[in-house]
């Protein structure tokens, strides 16, 4: 190994790892509560995402659900994936890891553009929920055509992109906390306020800037 590709494998695995844990952590974190109590339990219990739904008709419910299921499969598999030594030393593995990835983004993204026009960040939620949901199962479904044409390099093109928009999961939460610390630290606003200001922007803000990242890293390799 040449002295400038060590640091190189280094950041690799530590950028796997990174995006592996913090999509577990995400994954678990965000559909664990849905899936051991009810709507109308986590309503009570203030959280704002049930709050909205506990309400809505049992179709809009059991694609909330659909969605938090397919997201999470998706997000917690979807790093697999990029592993090299998983796709040399078990390629049936990587078809199977990646067709579940594949049907959990189709029902996880088919739910997710049920799921915009109810969002409680009103038409920005709408349209940023919406286009993030659209592009994902597009951007999955171009993948899996390039594959079956045998294109090998746009398929792992596609699956970057894929995988960015995936990942929104995580971004997500984390510019979250970020947007409310910033304004309570600035302009002194109450910590709900701060909240619903920032669930207009992350609709956007979750996704865009990763989907930017992958295609400047895409031009960079």
């Amino acid at each position: 190994m040449t002295a400038t590709a060590a640091p190189v494998r280094v950041r690799r695995k530590v950028g796997f790892w990174w995006f592996a844990l913090s999509a577990a952590a995400i994954a678990v974190f965000a559909a664990l509560p849905y899936l051991t109590s009810s709507l109308p339990s986590l309503a009570e219990a203030d959280n704002g995402l049930a709050a909205n739904y506990a309400h809505r008709p049992a179709t809009v419910q059991f694609a909330l659900y659909a969605h938090i299921v397919g997201a999470a499969l998706a997000l917690l598999l979807s790093p697999l994936q990029f592993a090299a030594r998983l796709r040399e030393r078990a390629p049936r593995l990587h078809r199977v890891v990646g067709r579940t990835v594949f049907g959990a983004i189709m029902v996880g993204g088919a739910a997710g553009l049920v799921l915009a026009p109810f969002s409680s960040a009103g038409i920005a939620g709408t349209l940023g929920f919406g286009a993030l949901a659209v592009l994902w199962v597009g951007s999955a479904v171009t993948a899996l055509r390039a594959i079956r044409g045998g294109d090998v390099e746009a398929h792992r093109q596609w699956m970057v992109r894929t995988f960015a928009l995936t990942y929104a999961a995580v971004t997500l939460r984390l510019w979250l906390p970020v947007l409310i610390v910033a304004q309570v630290a600035a302009a002194g606003v109450d910590g709900q306020t701060a909240f619903d200001r920032a669930y207009l922007v992350v609709p956007f803000l979750a996704w865009v800037p990763n989907l930017l990242v992958a295609h400047w890293w895409l031009r960079r390799r």
